[in-house]
C-alpha cells in the first residue's frame, strides 16, 4: 500500500533550508568578488544556467533589457547581469538568498531590485514586463512546474526570452543508500514524477525534514519541456552538460544538467 502523501507546508520549509544555505555560504550562495564585477562593467562577463557559462548568443545584448532573473538569488547572476548592464530584479524564495544580492549591489553601487515569493506565483508583476527570464536550476523546489511556465510565459514581452535548467529526471529515479553506488550499481526504486513528500519513507523523510534540508520534485521531461511548449513558448536551442563534482552514480555516465532557451509567440 502506498505511503499517504506528507501534508504540511513546504514552502516555508524550504525557505528555511535555503536560509540556512545562505548563511552557511553554500556554492549557490556565495557572492561573486569585486573583480568580477569590475569586468563584467568593462564588458567581460559570463552567468550561468548550468556549470558551463550560458553561450552569449542566448542572451544576446542585454544593455538596457528587463532582465528576471527567477529563483536566482544569492548574489552570483544577478549583479553580473546588472553590472553588464541590465535591468535586473532577482525573484527569491529565500530572504537571505536575496541579502547576499543586496549586499553585492550595495558594495557595487549596482541598481538591483530584490523581491521575495514563490516562483510559481509572480502576480507581483504585470504581465509582459520582462525582456528576458533567466531560471537557473531550482523548479525542482516547487511540486508544479507547468505553473511556474506559464508564469515566466505570462511576464514576459512577446518575444521575450526564457532560458532555465532543470536536472534531468533520471537522477530522481535511484535508490540513495550509498551503498549501491560504491558497488556500482543503480537501483531504480522511485517511478517519475518523482516527490520526497510521496516516495521517501517517513523515518527517511523525517531525517531530512529534521536536517534542515529542501523538499524536492522530480519532474517528468513531459512537464519539463512540453510544459514550456504548452504555456506557449517555442523552444529554440537546448544543450547538457556534466556534473563537475558527481552526487550519484549515474552523473559518472551522462551529462544530468539540461538547459533551454524559449521564445515567447
Amino acid at each position: 500500500m502506498p505511503k499517504p502523501t506528507y501534508h504540511f507546508d513546504f514552502i516555508k520549509h524550504n525557505r528555511a533550508a535555503w536560509d540556512k544555505q545562505a548563511q552557511e555560504q553554500q556554492p549557490w550562495s556565495r557572492p561573486v568578488s569585486h573583480e568580477l564585477i569590475t569586468a563584467a562593467r568593462n564588458g567581460d562577463w559570463d552567468v550561468h544556467l548550468t556549470p558551463q557559462p550560458v553561450p552569449k548568443a542566448w542572451l544576446g545584448d542585454i544593455v538596457g533589457k528587463n532582465i528576471l532573473c527567477l529563483a536566482s538569488a544569492g548574489g552570483q547572476q544577478a549583479p553580473v547581469l546588472a553590472a553588464a548592464g541590465a535591468n535586473v530584479t532577482v525573484f527569491d524564495l529565500s530572504d537571505q538568498q536575496l541579502q547576499q544580492d543586496r549586499m553585492v549591489a550595495e558594495r557595487e553601487g549596482l541598481k538591483l531590485n530584490t523581491v521575495q515569493g514563490d516562483m510559481s506565483d509572480l502576480q507581483i508583476f504585470r504581465a509582459a514586463e520582462f525582456d528576458l527570464v533567466f531560471h537557473p536550476i531550482s523548479n525542482l523546489y516547487v511540486s508544479d512546474v507547468n505553473a511556474v511556465w506559464k508564469e515566466c510565459f505570462r511576464v514576459l514581452k512577446p518575444q521575450g526570452v526564457l532560458l532555465a535548467s532543470f536536472y534531468n529526471p533520471a537522477v530522481f529515479i535511484g535508490d540513495r543508500d550509498p551503498e549501491y553506488a560504491k558497488q556500482g550499481l543503480i537501483r531504480p526504486i522511485y517511478k517519475l514524477p518523482y516527490s520526497d513528500l510521496k516516495d521517501l519513507s517517513t523515518d527517511v523523510l523525517n531525517t531530512k525534514l529534521q536536517r534542515g534540508e529542501a523538499v524536492v520534485f522530480g519532474h517528468s521531461l513531459t512537464d519539463l519541456i512540453q510544459g514550456q511548449l504548452a504555456a506557449g513558448f517555442l523552444l529554440q536551442s537546448f544543450f547538457e552538460d556534466d556534473q563537475p563534482n558527481p552526487r550519484f552514480l549515474l552523473d559518472q555516465f551522462m551529462p544530468t544538467f539540461l538547459a533551454t532557451r524559449a521564445i515567447k509567440n
